[in-house]
């Protein structure tokens, strides 16, 4: 059997390249640059020799000739690849374009197969995995057109616009297999979370659109459309009273270090959004996860959402667990009554506020209401600020039942939850609600955020864009001369010599990461 071809690498041109650069650097002009034209120039000259010796490792790999014939195996029987034919690939990576010459194997009516490809887990696309990961990662944080121009700036590569739009849906169309996939990991907290809110998100207008002069009343220059945020982690209890409460919310010295113990991290933390699916969908899939991490239903289940019944409803349906209205959104409403009655940003509006969040922490929601109602008749107010503070006093009578905070905070469940709503506004990843277009892209911008600003980026295997298949191949040859070649992805055992492929049942799936001619 006829092992892959290997081609002496020459290495020269890089060890030349990297020559030119030394005699450069220790060169009369170069000595009289000031320093940030030297890293400027250095770095443009460097990203050639690394290209130039990425193409010498390329050679050393060889063609990925495997033998006269190719023998696929399939489940209703063999299939003989028998024609050859050498061909050439372009391949634009992070340090720049490179070449390869790679043996395709061949038979009427179906597409080429091409071993090397699957040697070097080659995406279908002519840009490598690791530029399209690094293009993914810039377009969740960025505009398209600044994206490019990040990483044409950082690695000396262009690519259009209209090729980061194409990789940006491939690089999250397995978000939701990802996280269905995903070992559920041993948590030490007892209490099992989730969250469910809705943000908006302001949608660009199609370049195509009329600007006009002046919006009539009632026009925005950009509309909204709400996305469904959730949140699934899991969490040991703290007990603290409602004073500790309040210093955490509205602190008033700078705690010693030390002085109390940290309080519980969430644990094995999921974070997902979307803008297509609606609010059910999204809920049942919440419920779903819950029951993947506690199956025996052992683990205390809590639910923290907004004041909107209609979400509310549906969580109570699903998800059968004990609801909590989030104390952020009290707190909303309560900073909106304060300023009925207080100038805004004054001492007596912070002081009435925290008076108001203690006594509900306190489980006082029913003598909070009644203050505020009258307050409402005693002081004799009409028109937008009556109208506010019903408002706020509704708010808080309708949802009393979901307001045992004195109760929650004995058991040691959290009143309010922030995992949701930093994984949304984090600064550090531009904030997911960014401003979007309203095209396909929205939500694969949404899954891959989210993925980022969990963590979960690089461990995501099963996204077809930027993270190479594993291999599917057994082997039973040894390494040879070349190193690593391509008959070591193949089991060589045909008695005519001829290269047997297993590709087992992910047939139809390498089809298209396999650089089909």
């Amino acid at each position: 059997m006829t092992a892959a071809t290997c081609f002496p690498a020459d290495t020269r041109p890089a060890f030349v390249e990297f020559s030119l650069l030394e005699s450069w650097l220790a060169s009369s002009s170069a000595l009289q640059l000031p320093l940030h034209q030297i890293e400027s120039q250095q770095q443009a000259r460097g990203r050639e020799v690394q290209r130039l010796l990425l193409q010498a490792h390329l050679q050393h790999r060889g063609n990925g000739d495997v033998g006269p014939a190719l023998q696929l195996e399939l489940p209703d029987g063999e299939v003989l690849y028998s024609h050859r034919r050498l061909s050439d690939r372009s391949l634009t990576t992070v340090f720049g374009t490179v070449e390869l010459v790679r043996m395709g194997y061949s038979r009427p009516g179906v597409p080429s197969i091409f071993p090397l490809d699957k040697a070097l887990a080659l995406p279908a696309r002519s840009f490598s995995y690791e530029l399209q990961r690094r293009l993914v990662k810039a377009a969740v944080q960025n505009p398209f057109l600044e994206s490019v121009q990040t990483i044409a700036e950082l690695t000396g590569v262009s690519v259009s616009k209209r090729s980061l739009e194409e990789i940006l849906p491939d690089a999250a169309r397995d978000f939701d297999a990802f996280y269905q996939q995903r070992a559920v990991a041993t948590a030490a907290g007892a209490i099992l979370v989730a969250a469910v809110d809705a943000k908006g998100i302001p949608m660009v207008k199609p370049c195509g659109s009329q600007p006009k002069a002046r919006l009539t009343k009632g026009q925005k220059a950009n509309k909204k459309r709400m996305a469904t945020v959730a949140t699934v982690f899991t969490r040991a209890p703290w007990v603290r009273t409602p004073q500790q409460v309040i210093e955490s919310l509205f602190p008033t010295s700078h705690p010693a270090s030390g002085e109390d113990p940290p309080p519980p991290r969430p644990e094995n933390k999921r974070v997902w959004a979307s803008l297509l699916k609606g609010k059910t969908a999204v809920i049942q899939e919440v419920a779903e996860e819950m029951d993947r991490r506690d199956p025996l239903r052992s683990m205390t289940r809590l639910a923290l959402t907004d004041g909107e019944r209609a979400l509310q409803i549906r969580v109570d349906q699903k998800l059968n667990v004990t609801l909590i209205l989030d104390l952020i959104h009290v707190l909303e409403k309560l900073w909106k009554a304060a300023y009925c009655f207080h100038a805004e940003g004054s001492l007596e509006a912070d002081l009435w506020v925290i008076d108001r969040t203690l006594r509900i922490l306190f489980g006082e929601v029913g003598q909070v209401v009644k203050g505020i109602r009258q307050s409402i008749t005693k002081r004799g107010l009409s028109g937008p600020k009556r109208k506010t503070l019903n408002a706020v006093a509704n708010y808080l009578y309708r949802n009393r039942t979901r307001m045992r905070y004195d109760k929650y905070l004995a058991n040691g469940w959290a009143p309010a939850r922030t995992s949701s709503k930093i994984a949304w506004n984090d600064p550090a990843c531009g904030g997911l609600s960014k401003w979007l277009k309203p095209s396909s892209n929205s939500e694969p911008s949404i899954c891959q955020r989210i993925l980022i600003v969990t963590g979960n980026s690089t461990s995501n295997r099963t996204s077809a864009a930027y993270t190479p298949p594993g291999p599917s191949f057994q082997s039973s040859h040894t390494q040879n001369d070349c190193g690593t070649s391509a008959a070591q992805r193949y089991s060589l055992g045909a008695p005519d010599g001829r290269s047997r492929w297993r590709p087992g049942t992910t047939v139809s799936r390498e089809s298209e990461q396999l650089g089909h001619a």
